[in-house]
């Protein structure tokens, strides 16, 4: 068995993913790769480093590409933004705690809550927690799982343009090591499916997907990191949660 097959089972990738990631992972240096299973002093670890492929490849509509693994064990679980330490997404007071101290998942949910009509901002351009505690929560979706669960559904794949946190590398110089990856997956998938997905880059370092010849074949929504608070504003974010309504409940 080789490298890559080992670390596509231990991450247990869907067997519609598993040739495209064959194609993909050669293009890594298998020195590189045969490090990363053989030390798992790395976030998220070989078991979850291709979390985002559990899902089928038949049903993805929005290729979403973040930047780089949670710098936390508990919170890293390989897939884009979603932050494997919290649990529910409410509180009496509004949002969660955990929520509310995650910046970018806090103006993803906020956005989520604007585009599908649960609130308005106030008079001052804002959307309080004292605005999240008065709605009506019976009929969304209560934690972050579900809220995931439901992209997915919806044909999220979410993974990060650097899938590796390691302690001894900065995420530029760790970045290099996946360029071709990321490249290549862009080719294998284009040319199966690419007129069906659109590609969703995030940020400074997602923008860079831009200048990869095999984006040129998808349909692209290129706008800033969650981490900033105009992402709430974003009309392209709000049309598109409006569209996939990720809080309903299923």
């Amino acid at each position: 068995m080789s490298d890559a097959e080992r670390l596509m089972q231990r991450a247990s990738v869907h067997p519609q993913w598993q040739q495209i990631l064959a194609d993909a992972l050669a293009t890594l240096d298998p020195a590189y790769l045969r490090s990363l299973l053989q030390d798992d002093n790395w976030l998220p670890g070989a078991s979850q480093l291709l979390s985002a492929f559990k899902r089928d490849r038949l049903g993805v509509r929005y290729l979403l590409i973040g930047e780089s693994p949670y710098p936390r064990r508990e919170s890293a679980n390989g897939i884009a933004f979603y932050d494997a330490a919290v649990g529910a997404l409410w509180s009496e007071q509004g949002l969660s705690k955990p929520v509310n101290r995650a910046t970018s998942l806090r103006n993803i949910v906020k956005t989520v809550l604007l585009a599908e009509g649960h609130l308005r901002k106030d008079d001052e351009g804002k959307v309080t927690q004292a605005a999240i505690a008065a709605i009506d929560k019976q009929p969304l979706i209560q934690s972050l799982d579900d809220l995931f669960r439901n992209l997915q559904q919806a044909g999220f794949l979410m993974l990060n343009a650097t899938p590796v946190l390691h302690p001894e590398r900065k995420p530029v110089l760790e970045a290099r090591y996946w360029q071709a990856f990321l490249e290549q997956l862009l080719e294998s998938i284009a040319d199966q499916s690419a007129a069906q997905i659109t590609l969703l880059l995030w940020g400074k370092i997602a923008r860079q997907v831009e200048s990869m010849p095999a984006s040129r074949q998808y349909r692209k929504l290129v706008c800033e990191h969650p981490y900033n608070l105009s992402f709430i504003d974003n009309p392209q974010m709000l049309e598109l949660f409006a569209r996939t309504a990720p809080l309903q409940r299923r």
